[in-house]
């Protein structure tokens, strides 16, 4: 289809007129849609010649101007002590109508971060001992070093020794730290601080966790207050607040009282404020981590450190004065986390719903031990005369117990305990033994799996057995980890060895495994060392460890 155009001879001056306001419409609508009026079935096609293809058109405004792939990481601008490296891309122009591509052509990051052998000259410093002994402003020759104060932090300022003026040599080398900001690294006259990707610039944060761009999911945090829970002992001394498990992150502990905030290493050293003496504030290097001691006029002390701690660190207090509030908060990560503040040991506990008194066993009821269940049978509804025992007092009858037992249940969740006889009878226990010697000290250090220092909180006889509940504060030498809450169990209903609930002792055990493997647990026995916990005991056992490397103990069956 063509369009005839007649002889303007032939038109009258209205037809020019609509003739000339067509064509003007026409030429706008082509200029404002070329795509769809560029097609051959446009009538206007064979005006304006053949347009390219629609799916060429449409191709050309689908695809926009992109980056190539990075080239390689150039050489680290230093050897040591931290400097820059760059790499770069190109803009690859795929529509002249895209625009530039977003983002920057070059990237840098920071190499090279190992400390500098002692003695080496810092990095501005070289810079400046660059010119040294060059014509300067005529023919003075100088010897420059590095001048702290110039206009901006990523100049190169030098200051002539010997004389009264500084001199601007232009921009510092791409990698050099900026003189005022803690961390920031010049580049191109610009100060950037690395992201924890090591990229400058970037926005990268670790977590809690010390997880690069990560959202704290691979940790959780524990908290507490540490108070002192009475002053039997007497208020003065080192006293341990707890012990941080190797692998913490982000630690703070603050105290703001008259004592003294303390620190020792995993293998009971102090760090920090130890042997009576107060150490200055500053920055500590231990368990593979930078610690920041602070403390201020106002009585005001802190720890905090970002680890990752590679070893166990334990928070004591140098107390003197009463204890007001230690707060402490760290991050662990999830695995061991359970293993410390969990609620459960590792240890494999026999759980039983029944308890009674090592002097009148129950007759009617049949408990079984196992690692995960309990089976409990009810006796027949028999009339039964029941004799309160003597040591029972009064009101109590053990026999309304043992007709109405409760349902299995885990041993942490027990509520009810056993009234303990306070006399025993005549005969039934000989006298316990006491553990006596240095040798028999040191032997036992050495062959035991358990060496630590714990509180008893309860206890409870359990057949011809009794199961104290601990509280783990110390450990001194453990083959086997601990959490802060273990049962310990005696072979014995005696009370041998003599442990009061309430009281600190120093204990040495060994781990008990049955042929079943049902039992996995913390076994007292008659003949274990125990002491009193006291300053003196913890000391002597400070220092056994040299004692176990020169002879070799075969460890307990």
């Amino acid at each position: 289809m063509f369009l005839t155009l007649s002889s303007p001879k032939n038109m009258s001056l209205s037809e020019i007129r609509r003739l000339s306001q067509c064509v003007a419409v026409t030429f706008l609508t082509l200029l404002l849609s070329p795509v769809c009026l560029s097609s051959p079935h446009t009538p206007w096609g064979s005006l304006w010649g053949e347009a390219p293809p629609l799916s060429r058109a449409r191709r050309q405004l689908r695809f926009g101007n992109e980056w190539s792939s990075w080239i390689g990481w150039s050489a680290c601008s230093r050897t040591c002590g931290g400097g820059a490296s760059v790499r770069s891309r190109t803009c690859i122009t795929r529509n002249l109508q895209g625009g530039p591509c977003t983002g920057e052509p070059r990237q840098y990051k920071i190499c090279n971060i190992q400390d500098c052998p002692t003695g080496a000259l810092g990095f501005r410093e070289l810079q400046c001992a660059a010119y040294n002994d060059k014509p300067l402003m005529g023919s003075g020759r100088y010897k420059w070093t590095t001048f702290q104060g110039g206009s901006t932090p990523c100049d190169l300022s030098c200051l002539a020794l010997g004389h009264n003026f500084y001199y601007n040599f232009g921009r510092v080398l791409d990698g050099t730290p900026c003189q005022t900001e803690l961390g920031g690294v010049c580049i191109n006259g610009r100060c950037l601080r690395p992201g924890c990707d090591l990229i400058l610039g970037s926005e990268q944060q670790q977590d809690a966790c010390m997880v690069c761009g990560g959202r704290n999911t691979t940790c959780l945090l524990h908290r507490s207050v540490y108070r002192s829970p009475s002053q039997a002992v007497g208020p003065f001394g080192y006293n341990e607040v707890t012990m941080i498990p190797a692998g913490a992150t982000h630690i703070r502990v603050t105290d703001n009282s008259k004592n003294y905030l303390a620190l020792q290493n995993g293998r009971s050293q102090y760090v920090i404020n130890g042997n009576w003496e107060i150490d200055w504030p500053g920055e500590y290097s231990v368990a593979g981590t930078k610690l920041v001691y602070k403390r201020s006029a106002d009585n005001r002390e802190s720890f905090e450190a970002s680890g990752p701690t590679q070893e166990d660190l334990h928070i004591m207090v140098l107390s003197t004065d009463r204890n007001s509030g230690i707060e402490y908060e760290y991050w662990l990560p999830r695995d061991r986390y359970a293993l410390y503040h969990g609620g459960r040991s590792q240890l494999h506990q026999p759980h039983q719903s029944a308890t009674f008194s090592p002097w009148q066993r129950p007759t009617s009821t049949t408990t079984t031990l196992a690692t995960t269940s309990t089976t409990t049978a009810r006796p027949p509804s028999t009339t039964t005369t029941t004799t309160t025992p003597a040591w029972a007092p009064a009101g109590h009858n053990p026999s309304r117990h043992q007709n109405n037992q409760p349902q299995a249940r885990l041993e942490r969740d027990e509520n009810w305990s056993n009234q303990i006889p306070q006399h025993h009878r005549p005969g039934h226990c000989g006298k316990c033994r006491r553990v006596r010697g240095k040798g028999n000290r040191v032997r036992q250090y050495c062959q035991k799996d358990f060496v630590f220092r714990g509180k008893v909180l309860g206890k409870q006889y359990r057949g011809q057995e009794t199961r104290y509940d601990m509280q783990v504060i110390h450990t001194y030498r453990n083959r086997f980890p601990l959490v802060r809450r273990e049962f310990m169990w005696v072979p014995n209903v005696c009370d041998c060895p003599q442990l009061e609930e309430g009281r600190q002792y120093v204990m040495m055990a060994r781990r008990h495994v049955n042929y079943e493997r049902t039992l996995n647990r913390i076994l007292l026995e008659t003949d274990s060392y125990v002491r009193d916990y006291r300053p003196r005991e913890d000391e002597l056992l400070r220092s056994l460890e040299p004692e176990c490397l020169k002879q070799s103990y075969p460890p307990t069956a």
